[in-house]
């Protein structure tokens, strides 16, 4: 059977063009929390992330799924040690516990939506990352002490949020 409807819960409109929406720099990426946890009741979250050429995060797993869809550029997916490069309209499933990061590598800005479930990413990436003001919004200029600030935030709370750096 299926449970009753839920009147708690209420529609979810997300656009990235809102003033609401909050902006993670993180990594030299630029990261819009669409959807967060809070919202679905803890079953997913959707992250919009712009990421510049170079941009990326290091190697990593997390024991929960991770789905992209590439909207605009080319994103270079390393899963298992294997390289894959994946364009616009195409959408990527990374299995939980795999291996895996990913890099622009084109030469050119890439967007992709980011959906992870369940949801938690989006409050580790609150809680490490920097807020700016919108998506054109340059990062934080960090010192060196804020940049290492940042690593050891990451490392210390990753555990916390099912994830580990390699």
């Amino acid at each position: 059977m299926i449970p009753d409807d839920d009147l708690s819960r209420s529609l979810t409109v997300a656009d990235p063009d809102d003033p609401g929406t909050t902006y993670i720099s993180l990594v030299g990426n630029t990261y819009a929390m669409l959807v967060t946890g809070e919202q679905t009741d803890g079953r997913y979250c959707l992250i919009d992330m712009r990421v510049p050429d170079g941009g990326g995060p290091p190697p990593h797993r997390h024991d929960f799924e991770e789905m992209f869809t590439i909207l605009e550029g080319e994103i270079e997916f390393s899963f298992r040690g294997e390289k894959h490069t994946v364009g616009a309209g195409s959408t990527v499933n990374i299995p939980a516990n795999a291996p895996h990061n990913f890099r622009n590598a084109s030469g050119a800005p890439a967007r992709m939506l980011c959906m992870c479930t369940p949801a938690g990413q989006d409050e580790y990436f609150l809680r490490i990352g920097d807020v700016v003001a919108g998506k054109d919004a340059p990062p934080p200029q960090l010192s060196q002490e804020e940049l290492a600030e940042r690593r050891r935030r990451a490392a210390e709370l990753a555990s916390t949020y099912r994830s580990e750096f390699l």
